[in-house]
């Protein structure tokens, strides 16, 4: 038997307790016809109450396998990362037969609350013992919560470098540029520095280039930027007005894809849209709404500066073998690598056409002509 006890109160012991003695004592005394009528009765009780239980239970199932499919679908269609999915699919059927368990031992007539208490103590000491487990498990929480980083994400966390492959629920999975699978517990990523490189679209490159003493800065500098300038990849203004020249190039682009060969370009198919979705769209106060969103954005935009991103150089050092030219462009992310090699050859090989020559280190070696030495 199980006493329902409340933790800030002193458990209060009933005046009398049954002895099974006297029980047993009670139930000789009965007659045989009474005896057997409290025995079939309870017998039924119990086979309803077990009847009962078992329907419950497999409804219950029916009914959560049908709430984890409508689950499943909202997310896929919600196009929702696959980890998040995943935890939540998981964590859903848990805590629903969890209820479900819970329900099934009230129907059978076995106090709940001495159940209850006994998976909180439980849970109490798995996650004493498990503490570093529980804070890979909360830091994952946060990862897909806040989305620090996305899977295919270029990062740079824990003293390693890679691609984001798989973020689950305690570790998250980055593959370096050599092909290898670095596994990195989620609880430092959400609580340590982690550099995202492909946050944002637009990235700066840097190079440092030599040139020997006595050569001309100037007309270093200007072939250097001619070199820029005839990459159609690196930026020659604002930032903000080349992704928008980029933005309608590929408007443009889109518009004139013919598929199937008619001459006639293809029209972008409009994207499903629920009915919910359909009667939003259609809705006045919903435009109005998205012109108003619209409105303030570009206000925003307005009184935001606008990044300089033009190429430049600047005489960086002036070292022991050779003056040192800093040399910063900007470029979409997606170009940066491209952009940082090709840009690398074309300075060794078109730079010394300007006349202008790459020192190395060297030493100058003096003999004395003196005899005997």
């Amino acid at each position: 038997m199980f006493f329902a006890q409340d933790p800030f109160k002193v458990p209060v012991v009933p005046d009398s307790i049954p002895d099974p003695k006297e029980e047993l004592q009670m139930l000789k005394s009965l007659p045989l016809d009474e005896l057997i009528d409290k025995m079939v009765n309870g017998l039924v009780s119990l086979a309803i109450n077990v009847a009962i239980a078992v329907a419950v239970f497999y409804i219950g199932r029916y009914i959560i396998n049908k709430i984890y499919r409508v689950v499943s679908g909202i997310l896929l269609r919600r196009k929702v990362d696959a980890s998040l999915s995943t935890f939540v699919l998981s964590l859903v059927r848990m805590l629903l037969y969890f209820i479900l368990v819970v329900t099934v031992i009230g129907i059978l007539g076995i106090e709940t609350s001495s159940f209850i208490a006994i998976f909180a103590s439980a849970g109490v000491a798995v996650g004493m013992a498990l503490s570093g487990t529980l804070q890979n498990f909360a830091g994952g929480v946060l990862i897909l919560l806040l989305k620090p980083y996305r899977v295919g994400d270029y990062i740079e966390a824990g003293g390693y470098a890679g691609t984001v492959r798989e973020i689950q629920i305690f570790h998250t999975v980055i593959s370096t540029p050599d092909n290898k699978q670095i596994i990195i517990p989620n609880g430092g990523l959400s609580t340590g520095s982690v550099n995202n490189y492909s946050r944002a679209d637009y990235r700066r490159v840097d190079w440092t280039i030599g040139i020997s003493y006595g050569d001309n800065v100037d007309a270093a500098r200007k072939a250097l930027l001619d070199i820029l300038d005839s990459d159609d990849r690196v930026v020659k203004g604002f930032i903000e007005d080349d992704r928008e020249r980029r933005r309608n190039e590929q408007l443009a682009a889109e518009a004139e894809i013919d598929l199937d060969g008619d001459g006639i370009p293809d029209v972008p198919a409009e994207p499903k849209r629920t009915w919910f979705q359909k009667l939003m769209h259609k809705s006045p106060v919903n435009a109005k709404i998205q012109t108003w969103q619209e409105a303030q954005a570009e206000k925003v935009r307005a009184m935001l500066p606008k990044t300089d991103g033009s190429p430049k150089v600047f005489v960086d050092n002036l070292a022991d073998s050779s003056v040192q030219l800093k040399v910063r462009a900007w470029t979409r992310n997606s170009d940066y690598w491209d952009v940082y090699y090709e840009i690398n050859e074309r300075v060794y090989n078109e730079l010394p056409q300007a006349g202008i020559s790459f020192p190395f280190p060297q030493m100058d070696v003096h003999l004395d002509g003196k005899a005997g030495v």
